[in-house]
């Protein structure tokens, strides 16, 4: 009996770890890319259709009487807005792959898969897609790292050529593979290194239109700026039927947003605030940066002060919340001064003397700055989830939640003018 109780329980453990000359194996989960022809994915992946409901609300941009609401990685609901009492929703631009856009002259600048694409917006009720130029911004290799990672415990990537393939998701099989491969994974002192690392890492002008803090796109003259993961991406738009691509500047492996002021760029990352020059405008010069703890970070800056929003938990990182307010009278040389606690804040925008920060689910603040560094809290406007707000000469927009929301001035406070569920 004791032996037949050997002979199964050894039966058993075979059954779980074998064993040949190689040594143990087990089962293991093997996550491997799904791909598609990048050229036919990408003609499929745009389309001027009519208005749908959006799915998950990004990124706003305004530009003369319409308003521009990303779709995130879907692509951008039009609205006309010429009555901002009853904003109206009139097409939606499909463009997978798309996370910004910005305007100039009636043409719409986009991404879509790291591709930069144009559309031609002369006329609103019929908008065509002028061009589209291939890996612009970034490689196909880069929009990987934006599609949802299964859980796995290998990830098998294969050949894939990425000027040809898209990954458009993941299959996972459960495979037998040596134990010692699955424990390399964890003995490697190169995982890391610097090119791995590197990879992954205002009032407008009449013709141009607007942008909120946490825009990536930023029209400046004949010039397009673009931050990826890493980079500012430059082009010379003065002849659109011909963009110049120019030479990237490497700022860091986590920046986020973009701004400016004259001839300064104001990079936001997760890990601080990243201050450019660009008297030569196609040529960024580093001047400075502000580090802080690991959060999201989107900037705007008026005068002497920038202001910067620091968003932590979650992905964005472990920092605490809040407002933080940086002189930089001396560009190189920017000094913390003061910090304010914040709950979950995420966009924000100024208007003369006043600051509106976006608080997450606590709602639109207001605060006066005339006597910065230090400012007041002069209203809240709860019960609402405020994601990203742009101010213009005569009203205020605020997206969150799927909800569009329109403020306008009164003397020295705002009141809401509509509410649009997209």
């Amino acid at each position: 009996m004791r032996n037949l109780v050997f002979v199964l329980c050894t039966f058993a453990l075979a059954v779980l770890v074998s064993c040949d000359d190689d040594g143990p194996y087990e089962n293991y989960q093997v996550a491997r890319p799904i791909l598609q022809d990048a050229i036919s994915f990408k003609a499929e992946a745009v389309d001027v259709m009519e208005p749908i409901p959006i799915e998950s609300s990004g990124k706003i941009y305004a530009y003369r009487d319409y308003i521009f609401v990303n779709d995130v990685n879907k692509g951008f609901h039009v609205i006309d807005n010429q009555n901002p009492s009853s904003p109206e929703s009139i097409a939606f631009i499909k463009l997978e792959g798309n996370f910004d856009i910005s305007i100039k002259d009636d043409k719409l600048y986009a991404d879509s898969y790291g591709d930069l694409v144009i559309f031609d917006i002369s006329d609103i009720n019929n908008i065509s897609i002028q061009s589209r130029i291939v890996n612009a911004i970034y490689n196909n290799d880069v929009w990987l790292s934006t599609i949802e990672f299964p859980q796995a415990d290998f990830y098998d990537y294969g050949d894939i050529d990425y000027d040809k393939d898209i990954v458009t998701g993941w299959e996972v099989r459960t495979e037998r593979r040596l134990v010692s491969e699955y424990e390399e994974q964890f003995n490697c002192d190169v995982c890391l290194n610097s090119d791995a690392s590197e990879n992954y890492s205002e009032s407008p002008q009449p013709s141009v239109g607007q942008g909120g803090s946490l825009a990536r796109f930023k029209i400046i003259g004949d010039y397009l700026y673009v931050v990826d993961y890493s980079d500012i991406n430059i082009f010379d738009i003065e002849d659109v039927e011909n963009v110049k691509i120019l030479d990237d500047v490497q700022v860091a492996w986590d920046i986020e947003t973009i701004y400016s002021q004259g001839n300064i760029l104001f990079i936001g990352g997760s890990q601080g605030m990243y201050i450019y020059g660009i008297e030569n405008p196609e040529k960024p010069e580093y001047i400075s940066e502000f580090r802080h703890g690991t959060a999201c970070d989107p900037v705007v800056v008026d005068g002497n002060y920038a202001y910067v929003t620091l968003k932590g938990g979650g992905f964005c990182g472990n920092t605490e919340s809040g407002l933080y307010v940086i002189d930089i009278a001396n560009l190189e040389n920017p000094e913390l001064k003061v910090i304010y606690p914040m709950d979950g804040p995420n966009g924000l925008g100024i208007k003369e003397d006043t600051l509106f920060i976006c608080d997450g689910a606590s709602g639109l603040k207001v605060y006066d700055k005339s006597n910065a560094p230090n400012i007041t809290l002069i209203n809240t406007f709860e019960d609402i989830v405020a994601y990203d707000v742009i101010p213009l000469s005569s009203s205020l927009l605020m997206i969150g939640d799927g909800l569009l929301y329109q403020y306008e001035y009164i003397n020295n406070d705002i009141r809401l003018l509509s509410t649009f569920e997209l």
